[in-house]
């Protein structure tokens, strides 16, 4: 029963970090695309913001079946606005995680009705120009996944096949048909081709209400069945190592870091668990030898220190959060004055 009680109350330390009040704020503010390495921090930040801690080599892990299964995700949406509707699948999969937690489970419902007053109203264009981006974020990612690939969904190569069967978009009709029309909008012809898969109409739309019925099944527990999950680094993937160091070296995003940091620690609220041990590890490959040769075959250029920081409320910390922050600072890049990274440290102060 105790760690069955430990797990739940790991997911409640994270669930709670990832969607504090002023966490989301920051994140539905309207702002330019955050870089891989900001990405990558706030990731780590939520992982380690309950008493969990995940060595380098598993947290690597955790992270590529993580991007992959959303670029999958967003790669399969029949139609743009079903960006919208695997982001609910999300959320009512952590809502099912959280039922006896009722403050937690308020701060989710709160984030569905900003997600439904900002984007449910954007046209089919706007959401098209949604998941383009994202898709642009993470085109260059092609690490191969153990199920995926089982599944047959995914190429020895890390890219993704394109299903030609399945059911169509909701409001589109069964491909096979090509009808002409003339400058008075009557038809004048119509031409019947085979279109060579096995296509089904969509029996209706997804529901993007609070409670309902979301039809699709993207976004939806893909880890379920219980078989081992690896990741490897395809030849495409390897080739990019070297360019990581764009994303490592100083540039003006790195602030941005500190921006997401700011506000997962404005929101943490660390309880020292009782015993010797500070909390307990978690390791996601089945063996030590795995995992110590996954962490001989990382790249030098993708190791960096990991800092654990314990936020309270009280003055000796805010102190010492703020000497950390110095050891963030970059010296050789200029100050910019009311930058959004300046605006977040600024808000920090206030914590």
């Amino acid at each position: 029963m105790q760690p069955f009680c430990t797990f739940t109350g790991v997911l409640n330390d994270i669930i709670s970090t990832m969607f504090n009040r002023k966490f989301m704020e920051e994140l539905f503010k309207p702002q330019e695309l955050y870089s891989k390495k900001a990405l990558r921090t706030v990731y780590d930040r939520l992982a380690h913001a309950s008493i969990m801690r995940l060595n380098q080599a598993s947290m690597d892990k955790l992270y590529d079946l993580m991007t992959m299964a959303f670029k999958y995700q967003v790669l399969l949406c029949p139609r743009p606005k079903d960006v919208l509707l695997v982001t609910f699948n999300h959320l009512d999969a952590i809502k099912g995680f959280i039922q006896d937690s009722p403050t937690i489970l308020h701060q989710v419902d709160e984030t569905f009705q900003q997600l439904t007053e900002i984007y449910g109203g954007l046209s089919a264009g706007e959401f098209q120009l949604i998941r383009q981006t994202l898709l642009i974020f993470f085109q260059d990612l092609h690490v191969r996944v153990s199920i995926f690939l089982k599944d047959k969904v995914q190429n020895s190569n890390g890219r993704f096949v394109l299903p030609v069967s399945g059911p169509l978009p909701w409001g589109t009709k069964v491909p096979g048909l090509i009808r002409t029309f003339n400058d008075k909008g009557e038809e004048v012809r119509k031409v019947e081709f085979k279109h060579g898969g096995s296509y089904v109409t969509a029996p209706k739309e997804g529901s993007f209400e609070l409670y309902g019925d979301r039809v699709l099944k993207l976004g939806t527990n893909m880890y379920s069945v219980n078989r081992p999950v690896e990741t490897h680094m395809s030849g495409a993937s390897e080739n990019l190592a070297a360019q990581t160091q764009e994303s490592i070296a100083p540039n003006p995003l790195a602030k941005e870091e500190l921006n997401l940091l700011a506000r997962l620690i404005g929101g943490m609220e660390i309880k020292k668990p009782s015993g010797p041990e500070p909390g307990f590890r978690l390791n996601l490959f089945t063996t030590d030898e795995e995992e110590e040769q996954a962490a001989l075959t990382r790249p030098e250029e993708l190791f960096y220190e990991v800092i654990n920081i314990q936020a309270t409320q009280d003055q000796q910390t805010n102190e010492e959060l703020a000497r950390i922050m110095g050891e963030f600072e970059i010296s050789d890049q200029p100050r910019r004055s009311a930058s959004k990274g300046d605006d977040l440290l600024a808000m920090m102060d206030e914590l």
